[in-house]
């Protein structure tokens, strides 16, 4: 018996020190438990350089989703490759894929799963300019979480997303995915995008990792035009575009994304300064760079390298850490680190920046996701509604004359023009996996609405351009039925976005036509506007009662615009960008600098003034706006600042108001804006109700500014601080 539990316990003894041994030579990277930095330091130094330029490279996968041939498309991934533009919505595909680099790689990194999640992953909502309109950051912040929620659960870990360019030219394509014209405003939005996206945790299994794009000042492209140069000053650089992004990086935002264009001769994805010592150095970003899709080959096409060796060499070293779809650095960054063009030093930090995101998605303990059903992970009914919810916010009502709207219940409503019944133009660029089979146009939302109280007629009167007036005679005959004639006008889908500049934004001659035929029947119109721009309205605004700009809703659009229409919801949208009276104005922003002539200077074809300015939006109530109180008007360096106006609903509906605070400095060493938005605040106020909205002002950010190298300065002097047109001065000494 003795001799039994002896050998038992030897046994026994054997087994811990086996355990014990085993538990020892675990890599720390394996260790769940082990702080991230230490698990990423373990990890590379037993790295090669080989798996190292690869998770340095993104490829392309699921393009081909023939079930037949997923096996074929996993065989052409490297197990290494350190992440992948994902096109497919099946769990299946990307296990497949992820089960590869986890058990066929010698060290089991897994693989980071993107897409552009723009706007929507499946229940796609309105376009980010729209979302904008809404100056709802709480409510972006859902819409953001939703969508990440569904694209994670679809195979993504992260989206490029959002774009922050302030953009001040309706001509370029791309002004549709970002939040207009003003930098505070794209910035506030950069944040609450980013806290959508990622949450508290990335690695909970509902959140994603964002990336600010594309950095840094791509929406100055000269004349509106894509991929081209920008001529951007230092001074600009730091006073217009640089804001949304430190705001973004200071959120937590995971990624960054280098732009395609030139920055005053030096292109975006190979700039040292933007790059390297602005936002790895100054903001000390631990995250990592992703080039836009091949911008570093084209840093041949710019001049700014010979060859894609050369260009991989000046991205690298410049500070782009993965290199998407340019084969590049798979390619030569061994090479150049062999002829010592390229520090080991540099490959090693940029991959670092990447396992550190890896980690920190959990990916090395769950890099698999649940196979779930597309009816379990999409268009879930608090997801329709909530993209109803922006959507209502985001429309916005241009004009209204004589109280056109909202039209009475039992009005005879005319629903004419190409986007009448168009469903798949109303999801707008960049729609990720949305179908138009998901959504609810502009008069199935009246149906619904309606349900037989209203008469309800169409016609479509044209197509969206051509020169086909053959519909017109059913447009007016319809028209004629009817007591108002709802003219449902706009752009496709692929007329903004990337790619989409326009030399014009106008509306097609035959849009504008229709709309003059139907003017002469006599009957008030209303202009339901879809579009991903700014659009020049100089001759359609005079034909029209109302106009409501609905931009490109998504996939809810209908039922809130036909709330709207008959007074069931009160439109509160107000726009962050410009509409020029006419093209020739453009570039025309609210936060310009002062004249030196302001009496002079005008044209003297058209006016200086834009059809609709930055902040202008209606509503079915008035609101009637107080003077503005100041806690102080004579202050020092570390006083407090408050100011307060009263704002009350002085209409019988109750209704949503906006109020934007703007700082003026008339007299400054570095000249400045007019004006500049540095606070805004969306509240409910019933009919009736007076509410007090306050600017809690920081006066080193709120009222300093910036020089051309981002050096905030701060001087004394008077300030004004505004509301519509309410102003009040404060006086700031710097020295107590």
């Amino acid at each position: 018996m003795t001799k039994r539990f002896v050998v038992c316990g030897l046994c026994l003894c054997i087994m811990l020190c086996t355990l014990e041994a085993k538990k020892e030579k675990s890599p720390v990277y394996k260790n769940a438990n082990a702080p991230t930095e230490k698990r990423v330091e373990d990890l590379l130094l037993r790295m090669t350089m080989e798996e190292k330029v690869l998770q340095l490279s993104q490829y392309v996968a699921g393009r081909n989703t023939n079930a037949n041939n997923i096996g074929e498309e996993v065989k052409n991934i490297p197990a290494e490759i350190g992440a992948l533009l994902y096109y497919s919505t099946s769990p299946r595909l990307r296990n497949d894929i992820q089960k590869k680099a986890m058990e066929e790689s010698r060290l089991g990194i897994p693989v980071l799963f993107g897409h552009d999640v723009i706007h929507g992953f499946r229940t796609v909502y309105p376009i980010s300019i729209a979302q904008a309109c809404s100056w709802n950051p709480a409510l972006v912040e859902k819409a953001c979480a939703m969508a990440a929620k569904e694209a994670r659960l679809a195979g993504l870990d992260w989206t490029f997303s959002p774009m922050i360019d302030v953009a001040r030219d309706p001509r370029w394509g791309r002004v549709s995915e970002g939040y207009g014209e003003d930098p505070y405003t794209n910035g506030v939005f950069a944040v609450a995008s980013v806290k959508g996206y990622q949450g508290d945790d990335l690695a909970d299994g509902e959140h994603i990792a964002a990336c600010l794009k594309h950095y840094i000042g791509y929406g100055a492209s000269e004349a509106g035009r894509d991929y081209v140069y920008t001529e951007i000053s230092s001074q600009t650089l730091w006073d217009t575009y640089m804001l949304p992004y430190e705001m973004g990086v200071k959120a937590g935002a995971a990624t960054l994304m280098s732009g395609f264009h030139d920055i005053s001769g030096v292109p975006a994805s190979a700039n040292h300064y933007t790059m390297r010592e602005v936002l790895k150095g100054r903001w000390n970003y631990d995250g990592f760079v992703v080039s836009d899709w091949g911008s570093v080959v084209q840093l041949i096409s710019q001049g700014a390298a010979a060859n894609l060796k050369e260009a991989s060499e000046k991205a690298i070293m410049a500070g782009v850490d993965m290199d998407m779809m340019s084969r590049g650095y798979d390619k030569y960054l061994i090479e150049l680190v062999k002829e010592g063009k390229v520090p080991v030093e540099v490959v090693n930090d940029a991959v670092r920046r990447i396992l550190r995101l890896k980690f920190r998605l959990g990916l090395f303990e769950n890099p698999y996701i649940r196979e779930t059903t597309e009816k379990e992970r999409f268009l879930q009914p608090e997801d329709i509604r909530l993209a109803e919810k922006l959507a209502e916010e985001s429309f916005v009502l241009l004009k209204n004359r004589e109280n056109r709207l909202p039209l009475p219940v039992d009005t005879r409503v005319a629903v004419i023009g190409p986007l009448g019944k168009n469903r798949w133009n109303l999801l707008g660029s960049w729609t990720a996996h949305g179908k138009d089979g998901d959504v609810i146009g502009i008069y199935d939302g009246l149906e619904l609405e309606l349900k037989d109280k209203s008469q309800l007629l169409y016609a479509k009167g044209c197509e969206f351009e051509g020169n086909d007036e053959s519909g017109f005679a059913e447009a007016v005959a319809t028209a004629k039925e009817a007591d108002v004639i709802l003219l449902c006008l706009g752009e496709k889908r692929n007329w903004s976005g990337e790619n989409a500049s326009r030399a014009s934004i106008a509306l097609p001659k035959i849009q504008e036509k229709l709309a003059m035929e139907l003017k002469k029947t006599g009957k008030p119109i209303v202009l339901l506007l879809s579009s991903g721009r700014p659009l020049e309205l100089c001759r359609l605004d005079p034909v029209c009662d109302a106009i409501i700009e609905i931009w490109q809703p998504g996939i809810a659009g209908g039922r809130p615009l036909a709330g709207i229409l008959m007074g069931r919801i009160n439109p509160s949208g107000k726009l962050p960008i410009t509409f020029p009276y006419t093209a020739g104005q453009i570039p025309i922003y609210y936060n310009r600098r002062q004249s030196a002539r302001p009496h002079q200077g005008k044209y003297q074809d058209v006016t200086i003034e834009p059809l609709y300015e930055f902040g202008h939006g209606l509503s079915y109530t008035t609101f009637e706006y107080g003077d503005l109180k100041a806690s102080a008007t004579q202050l020092c360096p570390g006083d407090k600042l408050t100011v307060e106006v009263l704002v009350t609903n002085t209409g019988d509906r109750d209704g949503m108001e906006t109020v934007h605070w703007f700082i003026t400095d008339p007299y400054s060493t570095i000249t400045r804006p007019v004006k500049e938005l540095k606070y805004f605040e969306k509240r409910m106020l019933k009919a009736g109700e007076t509410g007090i909205f306050k600017f809690e002002v920081d006066l080193l950010h709120d009222l300093g500014f910036v020089d051309g190298d981002g050096r905030r300065f701060f001087e004394s002097g008077t300030y004004y601080i505004q509301v519509k047109d309410k102003k009040v001065k404060v006086e700031v000494a710097t020295e107590s």
